[in-house]
């Protein structure tokens, strides 16, 4: 068999008490290219692994102090040593000696006395194995490397992708339902105006007539009573006040539906971070009441000084959107996951938002908390997988956080961490550049 010969130089580790056998093997190894390190017993051989690790080792099996045996035994025990080749030498011809020496990690055997050839096409044999076996190792761990890699490419890919898609079809339903709601918001807000001054002047009719006919027509005066007309003059304003403040949260709504969904993919713009919460919050109101056996969730609002940062609005926004959400769901799942005592332990059911901004790094700081139940340390180690999700089926893709991550990571450089203790909450905080 050809030898292929390496880039680096070959080392063989000579282990044998008998000086004229090192000295044999010694010259027929060097003669063929290859470098030598010798030892007369095992022990000596074990501590010379330790700071010259040879490619193949040549160990004789009967030696003063402890064996070749307990030395292949101590050498494959060993992280850095036990994938060195070992070739036994004895003088041993029994079959049982050579199957436990295989049994121990030894890759061949040769008989003494040996014949200097064989011992060489042995090392050749056995030292190209080894090298095939290292470069495969070596290609497969690179393949590896490369196709996590690539996995990790099109995970990246598709959230981009699942991205796009939903802010854009949550764009366009955002945009036909602010349309919609204004038309007729703009026809009532319109009209009210004229009602209020139409309403002003017949109960100003009413009046008039009622201090200038001091005597009505009895037939009148029973409608009058009817109606209860003091009442209805108080009352009419105030149901007009009730119909403008009404007109006013329609507006605030659909002005925070177009500010939530905020179609600015292509370009960051200057963004107040409050405003966003506070549009996220709004939206989620209906969430945050009470319902069935679970009481209301508060929201605790310490906000600092933020300047406007430089963003993409509309994403940032459906990040609040995921992790206050995702709080939300936590109350509800205390309630019909856990026990009476737990859920005492936990209320009142809040949800703590603080800002913050350090103006020597030039960032601002987001933090979201809840004292729900928290979650285990093997959940919140992948709760930013992609497709990982602890809802039922039906109820969560596992995307959210996913895609939250990416959000803050990737589009923003920002950093978006959590923290949770089970038992006593979760909190998520995001650090983003000014």
């Amino acid at each position: 068999m050809m030898f292929e010969p390496l880039l680096k130089p070959m080392y063989i580790l000579l282990v044998d008490d008998n000086p004229n056998n090192l000295k044999v093997l010694s010259e027929a190894i060097q003669g063929c290219g290859w470098k030598t390190l010798m030892a007369t017993d095992g022990e000596s051989a074990i501590e010379q692994t330790e700071y010259a690790v040879p490619d193949l080792i040549l160990l004789d099996v009967m030696m003063p102090g402890i064996d070749g045996f307990e030395t292949c035994r101590r050498l494959k025990a060993n992280s850095i040593t036990q994938n060195i080749p070992v070739i036994f030498m004895t003088a041993l011809a029994d079959a049982t000696d050579k199957v436990k020496g295989l049994e121990i990690g030894a890759v061949d055997y040769i008989t003494k006395p040996f014949q200097q050839e064989e011992v060489i096409a042995r090392l050749k044999l056995h030292l190209k194995i080894s090298h095939l076996t290292r470069t495969l190792e070596q290609r497969v761990q690179e393949r590896t490397i490369e196709l996590s890699q690539s996995l990790q490419k099109l995970q990246h890919t598709q959230l981009q992708l699942i991205q796009s898609e939903k802010m854009s079809a949550l764009g366009q339903l955002i945009a036909g339902i602010g349309h919609e709601i204004n038309n007729p918001i703009g026809f009532i807000s319109g009209n009210c105006s004229h009602l209020e001054e139409y309403m002003q002047c017949l109960l100003r009719l009413v009046n008039l007539q009622q201090q200038k006919i001091p005597y009505p027509d009895p037939e009148i005066e029973q409608l009058v009573k009817e109606i209860d007309l003091e009442y209805l003059g108080e009352d009419l304003p105030k149901i007009m006040r009730s119909m403008h403040q009404g007109i006013g949260l329609l507006k605030d709504i659909s002005l925070s539906l177009r500010t939530f969904a905020r179609s600015d993919i292509s370009s960051m713009v200057e963004f107040q971070i409050h405003q966003g919460i506070d549009t996220t919050l709004m939206l989620l109101k209906h969430r945050l009441k009470g319902q069935g056996n679970r009481s209301k969730i508060e929201t605790i609002k310490q906000y600092g000084e933020l300047p406007p940062i430089t963003c993409y609005p509309g994403q940032l926004n459906q990040v609040f959107m995921n992790i206050i959400a995702n709080a939300i769901d936590a109350f509800d799942d205390l309630h019909q996951n856990h026990s009476v005592q737990e859920i005492a332990a936990a209320v009142p059911h809040t949800i703590t938002i603080a800002t913050s901004v350090d103006r020597q790094q030039e960032t601002v700081t987001i933090c979201i908390e809840d004292n729900a139940f928290g979650m285990p340390p093997e959940v919140q180690a992948r709760i930013f997988d992609p497709s990982f999700t602890t809802k039922a089926v039906g109820k969560g893709t596992g995307l959210g956080l996913a895609i939250s991550h990416q959000i803050i990571t990737d589009k923003h450089n920002g950093q978006i961490n959590c923290s949770s203790t089970s038992g006593k909450g979760t909190k998520f905080i995001i650090t983003l550049a000014i």
